[in-house]
């Protein structure tokens, strides 16, 4: 009997373990870059993992709330895309654990930097310049001129006419506060907003919601990452982006491993997010222009070219930490949102 009741656990053993190894290997990925994006991406990631995905797609300020919500009991593996800045600030709130990837070595120096900023706890898949972007057909209806500095945006022929995304739950637009604290001095920069405030019609959800608006000529003009415009341009919407002539910040687009169960699986996500075909299929492939982190990723003819900007030197770091994103968060719902127009 010794023998049989031997090999009988040994089989059951031999025939359990397939089915273990299958459990172990599952993700949940929070993922705040395009709906498209994590689409292809997830399902390029499966074929090429074996890894079964289960994908969120939010906004990052939506995700980074989600996150912090499940922190007693973390639902989500890895958190793909959105501004740096917001990826820090969960690094610094013990959200998300630190991992080197290997594939760093391939990275540009700005994303390397980026990377060791973090701690390790946020990785760079690219970069994104933020701008101003228009329907120059709308403009031409209503007799506007076509703005070229953040101060045009002021003139009140545009009041109704501009559009940008919350930066309570957009990371687009907590971009746009910090780059504007950075250009222009605390005070000078939310005289400015608050100007500004006047002629905004509508403070969406999403970053990206903008964009569509001004492809659509439901706004004359949205303040949006730059790579995001020229894939309405290219789609034949009559669009235009500037980078205004002030200077202008800009996202790090990051991958963080969140502080959950599938920490080998998350691992092998995050080094295919930072290979250089993971970022050709979900930028270039995907008619998005962003500058990729990975070296050997290609960059589109069509993307902006960041040498002919002035990009300030954006401290993801500090505008990334709780306390500077909370106290500007606060100042800014108290001092533009609730502002009379």
């Amino acid at each position: 009997m010794r023998p049989s009741l031997a090999g009988l656990a040994l089989a059951v053993s031999v025939c359990a373990a397939p089915f273990a190894a299958q459990a172990q290997e599952q993700l949940t990925i929070y993922c705040s870059i395009l709906e498209e994006q994590c689409r292809v991406g997830v399902a390029a990631f499966e074929k090429a993992s074996g890894i079964k995905v289960t994908m969120v797609r939010k906004s990052t300020g939506e995700t980074l709330a989600q996150i912090r919500a499940e922190a007693s009991n973390p639902r989500a593996d890895v958190w793909w895309g959105g501004p740096g800045d917001s990826h820090i600030q969960a690094a610094e709130e013990g959200l998300t654990v630190a991992y080197k990837s290997p594939v760093a070595s391939e990275l540009y120096d700005w994303a390397q930097r980026f990377t060791e900023q973090s701690g390790h706890r946020a990785s760079a898949t690219y970069l994104g310049a933020l701008g101003i972007g228009y329907n120059t057909e709308v403009l031409k209806s209503r007799g506007l001129e076509e703005p070229k500095c953040w101060a045009d945006l002021l003139d009140p022929k545009y009041k109704d006419e501009v559009q940008v995304s919350d930066p309570n739950s957009s990371g687009t637009a907590y971009v746009f506060l910090a780059s504007l604290v950075q250009l222009m001095g605390e005070d000078k920069a939310f005289d400015y907003m608050k100007s500004l405030h006047k002629n905004i019609n509508q403070y969406t959800k999403s970053g990206a919601a903008p964009v569509k608006a001004v492809a659509l000529g439901e706004t004359a003009i949205g303040i949006a990452f730059m790579h995001d415009m020229v894939t309405m341009i290219v789609d034949g919407a009559p669009v235009k982006t500037v980078a205004p002539c002030e200077g202008t910040g800009y996202e790090i687009g990051s991958v963080s491993i969140v502080k959950g169960k599938n920490q080998d699986a998350a691992k092998k996500f995050v080094d295919w997010a930072l290979s250089a075909e993971a970022q050709k299929l979900v930028g270039a492939d995907q008619k998005i222009y962003s500058i990729p982190s990975n070296k050997n990723a290609p960059i589109s003819e069509k993307a902006p070219k960041l040498s002919e900007m002035k990009l300030i030197n954006y401290d993801t770091v500090k505008y990334g930490s709780v306390a500077e994103r909370t106290r500007l968060l606060k100042k800014w719902d108290a001092e533009v949102k609730s502002a009379p127009k």
